[in-house]
């Protein structure tokens, strides 16, 4: 039986908060601040373009694997050490990436520094809800949800400015300092008076499913991420991989359910609120990552920005969060959390349907309203999804549901991304081959239009004509980009009103409940 003061945190709050946000944030922060790199990188490794998006797979299998395994770790080795070792581990991964040779080189410490950013970011999460009083949870959330809301936009921001100022092995060395800071103050800080190492049957390690997990999580990773380069099930080895996630994962699955002492213990999901709020989790990290891989496919190739351009409207849109974050927080006591996510999830809602009106000619400030809607909305679901799921967990339960329910947002994450690059793929094809249609020497605005090109930049040409022609073909290709991202930015609208139905299963909450190991 679990000891009343199981998961139990002590030590200054103050203190704990700030090191645990400084972690959380690096962490957040290394999923999207190569994104920017990769073509730095790749041109010093002269890698090729379909192999340097391992920089960013890497990392992100390494993620998925650790991150729902992390209240089993959490339970073994205690919150103190697990994450100063976490952070430890980053902080070696990270400078060994800031010196790598070769692709390979940088692609294997990025997995290492994966695991110790994927374990990061949950236990953050478990030690702030374990340091503060359930009356606390949601500023325990607010502070949180500045490093997990924040930290993917404000990647790419930092990234420009890094590379520009120095080269991209500076994405990885400044991590270093940080990290050896942060694990100095989690020992000064952080102090776990009651713990004691699990004995006898609650020791044994799941090995079986440890083995599942970390061939079956990958697989699945990878699918999701090269399935559209590769051509989905044109490729065998997306079909292999398909075949082995499923198997290795539903094994999972069954396995967890009946071993007793489970790596991951899925039997949290009868918890009616917390399986509902990990759905709407699900739904949060779909229109998160997937929104924002949308617009920067769209700030790129539409409106041809630079990456440090897109940065800046991601950091302008993104400086919402840190204002409302903290007041949502502090207000999501007071009110019924399913009324705060009816708000959010039709705030998020109006910004994809905003972003879907964008066009060829929008201006800074046009691209960054449905962005900054879109900080605003997350800020009133991120907080009080975080508390439906997992204050009323008991604390012995709290780091495993806390390792699942992030993992929910990366898989949903992953799983967005991966449909919004098949979407803009094949919408970009078919409205093309469609406005192309239209667009022929025999209809009469098409030949006003190529008249009137041919007769403005063409006469500075030898071949007037063909100007034209190129002019127009561009026209109709930028034409069909924008009515694909109008597509995509639908879907993610529709996406993410799942929630509402989600919403019906919460339970109302009951505010003057006590949980077990408050404090």
């Amino acid at each position: 039986m679990a000891s009343a003061h199981e998961g139990e945190i002590s030590g200054s709050k103050a203190g704990i908060t700030a090191v645990v946000m400084v972690a959380a944030l690096m962490a957040m922060i290394d999923i999207t601040i190569v994104n920017v790199a990769l073509s730095d990188i790749r041109a010093s490794f002269g890698t090729p373009i379909d192999q340097i998006g391992w920089v960013s797979t890497g990392y992100m299998m390494a993620n998925i694997v650790i991150i729902p395994m992390t209240g089993w770790f959490q339970r073994r080795f205690g919150y103190r050490k697990y994450f100063a070792a976490s952070l430890v581990l980053f902080t070696i991964a990270s400078a060994l990436c800031g010196i790598s040779w070769s692709l390979p080189s940088l692609v294997l410490f990025r997995v290492l520094q994966g695991l110790g950013g994927g374990a990061i970011i949950p236990t953050a999460q478990s030690i702030l809800f374990a340091r503060y009083p359930k009356t606390e949870h949601g500023m325990a959330s607010g502070l949180f949800g500045l490093a997990a809301i924040t930290g993917p936009l404000l990647g790419p921001t930092i990234g420009g400015y890094l590379i520009s100022w120095f080269s991209w092995h500076w994405i990885f060395i400044v991590n270093v300092p940080i990290g050896i800071l942060a694990t100095i103050l989690t020992l000064r800080f952080i102090e776990e008076p009651h713990f004691a190492p699990p004995k006898g049957d609650a020791a044994k390690i799941d090995v079986f499913g440890i083995v599942l997990l970390a061939i079956g999580m990958p697989a699945l990773q990878y699918v999701l991420e090269e399935g559209n380069r590769e051509g989905w099930f044109e490729s065998h080895v997306i079909i292999v991989l398909s075949a082995v996630a499923v198997i290795c994962l539903v094994t999972f699955v069954v396995h967890e359910l009946e071993t007793k002492n489970p790596v991951v213990d899925l039997r949290v999901f009868a918890n009616r609120s917390y399986a509902a709020g990990t759905g709407i989790n699900f739904l949060t990290g779909f229109a998160l990552f997937s929104g924002s891989y949308l617009f920067s496919l769209y700030a790129g190739s539409v409106m041809r920005y630079s990456a440090l351009d897109t940065g800046k409207v991601f950091l302008v849109a993104g400086s919402v969060s840190v204002v409302l974050m903290p007041i949502v927080g502090r207000l999501a006591p007071k009110f019924d959390g399913r009324k705060l996510l009816f708000f959010g999830i039709a705030v998020v809602t109006v910004s994809q349907v905003l972003a879907s009106r964008l066009t060829a000619e929008a201006g800074f400030w046009d691209m960054v309203k449905p962005n900054l809607v879109r900080s605003a909305g997350l800020g009133f679901i991120f907080i009080p999804v975080t508390m439906v799921a997992l204050s009323d967990l008991s604390p012995e339960k709290r780091g495993n549901a806390t390792g699942l329910f992030n993992l929910t947002r990366e898989l949903g994450g992953s799983l967005g991304t991966a449909l919004m690059g098949v979407l803009i793929t094949n919408g970009i094809k078919r409205n093309g081959s469609y406005l192309s249609e239209s667009v022929n020497v025999y209809n009469p605005v098409t030949q006003e239009q190529l008249a009137g090109l041919s007769g403005n930049v063409g006469t500075r040409t030898y071949s007037s004509q063909l100007v034209g022609e190129s002019i127009l073909k561009l026209k109709v290709t930028i034409q069909a980009m924008v009515l694909s991202f109008e597509s995509g930015f639908r879907v993610v609208a529709l996406a993410i009103s799942l929630g509402f139905a989600l919403l019906l299963l919460l339970k109302k909450p009951q505010p003057n409940v006590k949980i077990e190991g408050a404090h």
